[in-house]
């Protein structure tokens, strides 16, 4: 089965963009950034909810159309229509056996594109496998939460730590379920 990997950007402070979706002060260039589009090489599959494929179109990206060329992506929403998609761009109902169904099908681990909400209910339902962070040596106070809204406590598993230039870090965590 294939593993579903939160691979996001985050604030010392736990948050993926800070007020008004902004994330100007995270590390932007370097060897630790040139690791993390490296890495999204080796995956054919993103998922993200809506407001994380929106967030795309500030960058210049259009609705239908890919942000990652070289993945099939699924956008999970039960409002979002795309009237002229890529045939690689699907919307998704917010259901998890469709979750389970992209788990099942070959091809590489699954990409998951930020979305505090999407990954709290992905986290809620066990479908994240590992979580691995690019920690930004910055402080924002406030934004978009790396999960939003949760109420349990999840153990997690250090697999790696890397320390680059900038005060960037990338560190990647197995999720254990109870």
């Amino acid at each position: 089965m294939r593993q579903i990997i939160y691979y996001v950007a985050s604030s010392l402070d736990g948050y993926i963009a800070g007020p008004n979706e902004d994330v100007s002060g995270y590390v932007g260039s370097g060897s630790g950034v040139d690791k993390y589009f490296e890495d999204l090489q080796h995956f054919d599959t993103v998922i993200m909810g809506k407001n994380t494929y929106e967030f795309g179109y500030k960058f210049g990206l259009k609705p239908g159309q890919k942000a990652y060329p070289h993945m099939k992506h699924f956008i999970f929403s039960n409002h979002l229509v795309l009237e002229k998609a890529d045939p690689d761009v699907q919307v998704k109902k917010m259901d998890i056996r469709e979750v389970e169904n992209l788990r099942q099908k070959d091809g590489t681990d699954i990409y998951l594109c930020g979305g505090g909400q999407f990954a709290t209910w992905l986290l809620k339902n066990q479908q994240i496998d590992q979580v691995k962070i690019k920690l930004n040596p910055l402080i924002l106070g406030g934004g978009i939460k790396l999960f939003e809204g949760l109420e349990e406590t999840y153990t997690l598993e250090l697999l790696g730590s890397e320390v680059y230039e900038k005060g960037l870090q990338i560190m990647s965590y197995r999720v254990i379920y109870k």
